[in-house]
Formats: C-alpha cells, sequence, structure tokens
C-alpha cells in the first residue's frame, strides 16, 4: 500500500509538538430486535441493503437513483480538490460516489476530532434505548455520592446533550492538556468548572462538557464506555474492535469531545445507521424517539441538537475567534431535516433522511472562507459546504432541489481571546488555580495513581494512526 500523505506530515514533527498543535486547534438489558421502515425512495429506485458484518455496503450506479453522475463526479471532483481525502456518497443505502483516494484511505484510522462528540450522543442514545438513561434527570443521579454539589445538579444529560450545561468554558484551554495528554480525571476536571449559566438556557460550545456526559453514560450503563461502545453500537454495525483506538485521560476515562481514531470506511456506518432511523439489519440499535430529538432544533440554539448540528436558525456557533450567531441555517441549500456530525478539519457525515442522502468525508482544511473560525471549523458559513452541496443538489433528477444561490461569505473579525483561551482551565488539570479538580494531583487522584503522560496513544499521532499500529479499544 503506498503512503498516505498524512503520515508523511506526522514525521516531519516530534510527536509532542503535533499533539499540542491538535489540542489548540481541536475542535471540533439486550436490546429488542423489530423491523423498521428506513427512508422511502421513490418506486423506480434502486434500495440497498445494509452491509452484514465487516462486509462491504453495496454498490449502485447514479442514474438507478435519480442522480446525474456526471454532476455528481463534478461535486466529488470539486470536494477531492478540497484536501478531501476520503470521500463517500450514499442513495438509498447504495454507494454511488467515491473520492479517488479512498483505496489507500479508507482503513486508516483518522482522528474523527469533535465527530467524537456525535459519537456519545449515539452512546446515550442507546442507552436511553435501553432504559439505562434519563435524559432529563440530573447529572448527580448517576455519579458518586457527594461528587455533585447544588449548581452542578441542577445540570440535566440533556443539558450536556445540547452544550448548555452553564459550565464555564474554554475551547481552546480545554483541548490543551488533552492534546499534551495530562489530563488527570476529565470528569473531575468537568465538575471543577463553575456553572456560570442557568443550565439549559445558554448554548456554549465544550470540550469538557461532552467528556462529563461520557462518563454520565458509562455510570448509567454500569460497564466500561468503550467496551459498551464495541457491543452495542460498533459491533452490530460490523465495525471489527481493533479497527479503531479512543483515547482515555490518565485515570483510564474516555474522552467524549475527541480522540477516537476510526478508518472512514467505519465512520461512514455510523452515518448510515442515523440515516436508516437507528435501525441496522432490522435490529433496533436506538430509539427512533432519541433520533427525532437528535436532530431537532434545541431550546438554547436553532442549529443545535444532541451534539449534531442541525440546519436551522438562527444558528450560534463555537467561541471562536467569539461568540457569533447569525440568520442563517449551516447547511444552506439542503433540505431542513439536513444534519450533521461535523469535526476539525472537517470530518463530516452529513446525513439527510427527505433525500435519503448521506456524505461521508474525512481530510485537512479545504474550507477557504475567509472567517477567523473556518480554521477551527467552527465557521457558520462554509465555503466548502455551500460549494459542494451547491454541486451535488444539481445532480438529483428526482426529486429536483431549488437551486441554493452563491456562496456569500461573511467574516467575524470579533476576536475576543477570553472566550476562547482561559489558562485557568488548562492551569487545573496540573492542580493549579481555581478550577484544579479536588483531590488530585499530578501524579494520582484520590488514593489512584495516574498513568505517566504520554504513554496512551501509542502510533497515534494529531490527525491519525500509523500502519500497523495496534489498536486498543477497552484497554485501560
Amino acid at each position: 500500500m503506498s503512503e498516505h500523505p498524512a503520515h508523511r506530515l506526522c514525521t516531519l514533527f516530534p510527536r509532542r509538538v503535533l499533539l499540542t498543535c491538535a489540542a489548540l486547534i481541536a475542535l471540533v438489558a439486550p436490546v429488542a430486535l423489530t423491523t423498521v421502515p428506513a427512508a422511502t425512495a421513490a418506486p423506480s429506485q434502486a434500495r440497498c441493503a445494509l452491509p452484514q458484518g465487516s462486509a462491504a455496503p453495496d454498490s449502485a450506479t447514479p442514474s438507478s437513483v435519480g442522480i446525474d453522475k456526471a454532476k455528481l463526479d463534478d461535486a466529488i471532483a470539486f470536494a477531492a480538490s478540497r484536501m478531501r481525502t476520503h470521500i463517500e456518497v450514499y442513495r438509498n443505502n447504495c454507494l454511488i460516489g467515491n473520492g479517488p483516494l479512498n483505496a489507500v484511505t479508507g482503513n486508516i484510522p483518522w482522528n474523527l476530532f469533535s465527530s467524537t462528540k456525535s459519537v456519545i450522543s449515539m452512546l446515550a442514545g442507546v442507552a436511553y434505548t435501553q432504559g439505562r438513561l434519563d435524559l432529563g434527570a440530573s447529572i448527580e443521579k448517576y455519579l458518586p455520592a457527594g461528587t455533585v454539589d447544588r449548581s452542578h445538579a441542577a445540570i440535566t444529560v440533556r443539558d450536556l446533550l445540547t452544550q448548555s450545561s452553564g459550565l464555564r468554558q474554554s475551547i481552546v484551554s480545554e483541548a490543551l492538556t488533552a492534546g499534551l495528554d495530562v489530563d488527570p480525571d476529565i470528569a473531575k476536571e468537568a465538575l471543577a468548572l463553575p456553572v456560570q449559566h442557568k443550565p439549559g438556557t445558554f448554548f456554549e460550545y465544550t470540550q469538557h462538557g461532552p467528556d462529563l456526559l461520557a462518563y454520565v453514560v458509562q455510570r448509567a450503563v454500569g460497564e466500561d464506555l468503550q467496551e459498551f461502545a464495541q457491543r452495542t453500537l460498533f459491533g452490530p454495525l460490523g465495525i471489527k474492535q481493533h479497527d479503531y483506538y479512543w483515547a482515555r485521560d490518565r485515570s483510564g476515562h474516555t474522552y467524549g469531545y475527541a480522540f477516537l481514531f476510526m478508518p472512514p470506511t467505519d465512520y461512514s456506518r455510523l452515518g448510515l445507521l442515523m440515516l436508516n432511523d437507528g435501525v441496522w439489519g432490522g435490529r433496533r440499535i436506538i430509539s427512533s424517539d432519541y433520533i427525532r430529538q437528535a436532530h431537532t432544533p434545541s431550546a438554547s440554539n436553532r442549529c443545535y441538537g444532541y451534539l449534531f448540528w442541525v440546519n436551522d436558525s438562527p444558528c450560534t456557533g463555537p467561541s471562536f475567534p467569539s461568540r457569533q450567531t447569525i440568520q442563517q441555517a449551516p447547511l444552506a441549500g439542503l433540505p431542513s431535516d439536513a444534519y450533521a456530525m461535523v469535526g476539525f478539519l472537517q470530518q463530516n457525515n452529513f446525513i439527510v433522511p427527505s433525500l435519503g442522502l448521506l456524505v461521508s468525508w474525512n481530510g485537512i482544511l479545504g474550507d477557504v472562507s475567509p472567517d477567523p473560525g473556518t480554521l477551527l471549523s467552527a465557521s457558520l458559513n462554509s465555503e466548502l459546504y455551500r460549494e459542494f452541496f451547491r454541486k451535488l443538489v444539481a445532480a438529483f433528477r428526482t426529486p429536483r432541489i431549488p437551486y441554493p444561490g452563491p456562496y456569500r461569505p461573511t467574516l467575524n473579525l470579533d476576536f475576543d481571546p477570553v472566550q476562547f483561551a482561559d489558562p485557568n482551565i488548562a492551569l487545573g488539570a496540573l492542580g493549579f488555580g481555581p478550577y484544579a479538580p479536588s483531590n488530585c494531583t499530578v501524579l494520582q487522584c484520590g488514593s489512584t495513581p495516574l498513568r505517566a503522560p504520554l504513554q496512551g496513544n501509542p502510533g497515534c499521532f494529531a490527525i491519525t494512526c500509523l500502519p500497523g499500529t495496534p489498536q486498543s479499544p477497552g484497554k485501560r
């Protein structure tokens, strides 16, 4: 197999530098078996079964699903020109388009960055479906006795899912200690942050919120989160246990905001599950009710659901370079039911149930919007999205989709470092300052010794894992 360009990039710098760089900019009971109808295809269109086990997905010609091949090829070529290293386009569960590098990149574990947040939402959905997680309950219900004070007890599971916990946030500083692999206990670090807004009322994009949610789900199911994920979500989708690597803090807790390294061919299966309303091969994995809630606009942000970005407005983005709300949906030009998993450097699953459409891609940057938020995949007006989907919707023969209009750039030059860089949050992980978790030092938390830093990600760098890296999901 030829060498992936990202591997050459990784070898140019010391591993610690890459981890630091990624952290500074990182953003972004048995299940009942039932048969549930998926998105309805037109009678004349082809429809494919979901893959069984680890088998490759079924393919179909674009014309058989109402798509113009030449225009689809044009859209894919545009995405490939914008540093999309792996591209898959599905309609009616049929793979109808591939990127030119897919044969090389498809099985290389890739950091999903903030798309990991959506995976945590999916695991919360599995726990909810099994009756183990109450979305309206206080997080106190699931955490060890005595670890939650009155202000934090006001936070519900749903507040964590909608990024409206009210916790003090600083997206760069929160990510810094993860990239350096020094976090002693991410759940305790989150609970050490003050509650600055009434929970459920104020959207603010955080990293430690999803970290805390990952721990809450683990406590709710009474099983290590990665073991639960493999048994109830990844395994049923045909994602093998040693395909991926998921980083942990020094106490062994799984990160919820980023650092799930997964091959693109597996990542797209997560999107297919959501496209099929939480059902895979006749097996109900996530309830339809949860799927609906997950891509319904939340009260605190119309373009955000349960750790998924949804296609509505007004839309409030991550606080970089400052908190910004615009009167435009993030996936303008697509139907209103479109929603997405979004990660730093544009790791995306775009899901459009009404069209039976999934676009799954990975890569490095590629968006040329002038907005500084583009650097963190945090721009609410993405040139990459708009131009790709302008080309893609033009390929639809059935149904015809209105022309979305040209891309019109916006620019947010209001830099407010206080909103994204708080040194007290980074220092807290080292046991210093007002946000230091109680009873934790750089050596241990309570009576539990911490593993040494930089021993948790063998062979996995900021962006990808090197070929032959042994994966260790579930291993502490």
